[in-house]
């Protein structure tokens, strides 16, 4: 098994923390702080970021779902995390497809993964999945290119 050194941990933390802040209001824009407020970030690698979240009331959509614009940003967020594990630092979307399969009622709880798959220096893809946590269906899954600007 290799031997991580702290720095190496660290950087892999940034992105963690990051997504903490926001997920507490200590960061960010307003309309990403009541996006992923309650966000909890299971695990933070090089290349992945794993989440889960229990979706609040006040991102229902007038049908009582889980807002898909709301849920774009928390997953458009969680990507950019991802791609700070490897880059170092957070990057703007460029391009994002996002397919829904099914939809998520509040106050259920989802699990969010994002995966890097191409870190080529200013151009960063990743892989974004969202899950139900009860039983793994696949609610959605977004793919972004992200670049620094």
């Amino acid at each position: 098994m290799e031997k991580k050194t702290m720095d190496e941990d660290s950087f892999h933390l940034k992105p963690k923390k990051w997504l903490e802040d926001l997920s507490h209001g200590r960061s960010g824009h307003e309309i990403e702080i009541l996006t992923v407020q309650g966000l909890q970030v299971v695990a933070a690698q090089k290349g992945l970021i794993r989440c889960t979240f229990f979706v609040p009331k006040s991102l229902a959509d007038r049908d009582g779902n889980w807002h898909t614009g709301a849920m774009a940003t928390l997953m458009d967020d969680i990507g950019a995390a991802a791609i700070a594990t490897t880059a170092g630092y957070i990057k703007a979307s460029v391009n994002f497809d996002i397919s829904c399969f099914s939809i998520v009622k509040v106050e259920e709880e989802v699990e969010i993964e994002a995966k890097v798959l191409s870190d080529r220096g200013k151009l960063s893809s990743v892989l974004v999945e969202v899950k139900r946590k009860d039983n793994g269906e696949m609610v959605a899954l977004g793919k972004l290119w992200m670049t620094f600007i």
